[in-house]
């Protein structure tokens, strides 16, 4: 199959160029079934995402959202999807954080679309982004006290009398 040979190529040279750049600051380089996970350190992350986009060509930001992770010690972080879309190659970069340090530098400066992908990982999760042009709620209200997407929040609301949780093998 040439094509699984060009993209296993790929995804090396990817792998291979990443880890001499950036050395002790990428803590994981994964196959994720087809796609290369690339975890990193808060401190190095934008500078991963600029060097990806301008040296490796993925111009295009798919995702970036928010994961909660309780109770382990780095339980919060973030989910980049990027897509070179000329080669046809996606890449996935993970980046973990404490409770404690819930701020991230916006990567709207290298693609614009994270505006959107940020406000609404803000929203849900309670991460924020320094430099961010319009950091606001963009579904919830803005005086809503919670973050809905952390594990922690309940899945109900917990001042309704009319439910029994027996009922629901809680």
């Amino acid at each position: 199959m040439p094509g699984f040979a060009v993209k296993a190529e790929r995804d090396q040279q990817v792998k291979d160029r990443v880890s001499v750049a950036f050395g002790e600051k990428i803590t994981a380089i994964e196959q994720e079934r087809d796609l290369v996970c690339i975890s990193v350190k808060k401190e190095a992350l934008h500078e991963l995402l600029k060097s990806l986009r301008d040296e490796h060509g993925f111009h295009f930001l798919t995702t970036c959202c928010g994961m909660h992770f309780p109770g382990e010690a780095q339980e919060f972080g973030l989910v980049y999807h990027l897509h070179n879309m000329r080669a046809g190659h996606r890449i996935r970069v993970k980046c973990r954080t404490t409770a404690n340090d819930l701020e991230f530098r916006t990567a709207t400066d290298l693609w614009p679309t994270a505006n959107w992908m940020e406000r609404e990982t803000w929203d849900f999760f309670g991460i924020k982004f320094k430099g961010h042009p319009d950091l606001r709620r963009i579904l919830n209200m803005e005086d809503f006290p919670a973050f809905p997407l952390r594990k922690d929040y309940p899945l109900e609301d917990p001042t309704r009398k009319d439910k029994d949780d027996r009922f629901f093998g809680r």
